[in-house]
């Protein structure tokens, strides 16, 4: 009788971007816009924010934990000796100006720091005010969304005009599909950015061109929440005049992306409150207001392509960062390598199920306790118990 075949492991989707789960975002902007002092709040650091362009000139890089009332629930379900969330990686890169791409203020400095995120927050100023300078002279949000996005297209054409002249002649050549592949993908790069301008994550692509374009990650590939930097006011009453304006241009130029209005300066005024006094201040607004800071950190986090999974119990909950369409084994290899080698099954339950029955007792009653195989994948917010052989080691020659 023949052997078995092995079944092979069920693949999500090839998705844009670096493999891997240490991935990071990057705050970008125009200088003076409130990158700094929106990356202090955030990660409750203190990076330099001063009124002049450039005081950040090497990346500032922190991790801010993922708010999720699912993890305050097992923490509080399982009093765990340890706690640790899901952590977000932030990088706060030096401001850009127009002609960045050619060198202009700190030019390929800058757009390399860009290159190495995973993500974009694209941050833009509409709050007026004479004490901090705008490098344009004047506060026009919609123009300054245009610069950077024009910067970040630019920058990839170069990139791309100088791969596709290496290739130019072995290509002609023939004889070698992989690299006719590519240059095919790369001229339809070229297309989007310079004829459409437009960028790459704007294409249509196959799994296969997806492939090639993750050897080159350009910028433009990378996905972007808009942020929109207001005044202290106008956030809390929930209107400034350039907001429908920017709304328009981003509905235009990117569809699918988020924006985000928030108050650098009004997050900065909660933090150093302490919480009974932040609760009175919150409360006593004519309009409901809070804080846009875990909108921001939840969505950014998704943007990355992350989502993660939970093992809970008496000595330690922790979520476990996995790239979205992970498979079982992978998912138990982020724990230990050997859990992935010797992966057996996976006990699955869903938090609410967990949340609503009270106990995995319970939910082995009720049918919710599931048992799942190599080709499962892993949705957030699963609550794993991994079943795994110990390989064995390798016997050491006498």
């Amino acid at each position: 009788m023949p052997p078995k075949k092995k079944k092979e492991v069920e693949k999500g989707p090839v998705l844009f971007g670096r493999l891997g789960t240490s991935l990071k975002i990057g705050i970008v902007g125009l200088p003076n816009v409130g990158k700094s002092t929106f990356f202090n709040v955030l990660t409750k650091s203190e990076a330099t924010a001063e009124n002049f362009p450039f005081c950040t000139i090497d990346p500032n890089e922190s991790r801010v934990p993922v708010p999720d009332t699912r993890f305050d629930y097992l923490c509080a379900h399982h009093k765990p000796a340890s706690k640790v969330p899901a952590f977000l990686h932030v990088t706060d890169i030096a401001g850009l100006v127009k002609g960045a791409s050619e060198g202009q203020g700190l030019g390929n400095a800058f757009l390399s720091h860009i290159s190495s995120c995973d993500a974009i927050f694209s941050m833009s100023r509409a709050f007026s005010d004479t004490d901090v300078i705008h490098v344009e002279g004047e506060v026009d949000p919609v123009r300054d969304l245009k610069i950077i996005q024009d910067e970040l297209r630019l920058k990839d054409i170069e990139k791309l005009n100088k791969r596709m002249a290496e290739m130019g002649k072995l290509v002609a050549r023939g004889g070698d599909k992989k690299l006719k592949l590519e240059f095919e993908v790369l001229e339809k790069v070229k297309d989007l950015l310079e004829v459409q301008e437009k960028p790459v994550r704007f294409g249509d692509w196959a799994g296969k061109e997806i492939e090639v374009l993750n050897e080159h990650l350009f910028i433009t590939s990378k996905p972007q929440i808009y942020l929109i930097n207001l005044s202290e006011k106008d956030y809390i009453r929930k209107k400034n005049k350039w907001l429908m304006k920017i709304k328009t241009w981003v509905d235009e130029h990117d569809p699918k992306a988020m924006l985000i209005p928030f108050s650098g300066t009004f997050e900065l005024k909660l933090q150093d409150m302490e919480e009974a006094e932040r609760e009175e201040f919150l409360k006593s607004q004519a309009v409901p207001v809070t804080s846009a800071l875990e909108k921001i950190v939840v969505n950014g986090f998704k943007a990355l392509g992350l989502e993660y999974f939970f093992t809970a119990g008496a000595d330690e909950v922790k979520a476990w960062t996995i790239k979205k369409g992970t498979a079982a084994p992978a998912a138990a290899g982020r724990i230990h390598t050997d859990f992935e080698k010797g992966f057996i099954m996976a006990e699955v339950m869903k938090f609410d199920d967990f949340k609503e029955f009270g106990s995995e007792t319970a939910c082995k009653k009720e049918g919710k306790y599931r048992q799942q195989g190599r080709n499962y994948l892993v949705e957030d917010g699963d609550i794993i118990f991994f079943k795994f052989n110990t390989p064995n080691a390798p016997k050491k020659k006498p």
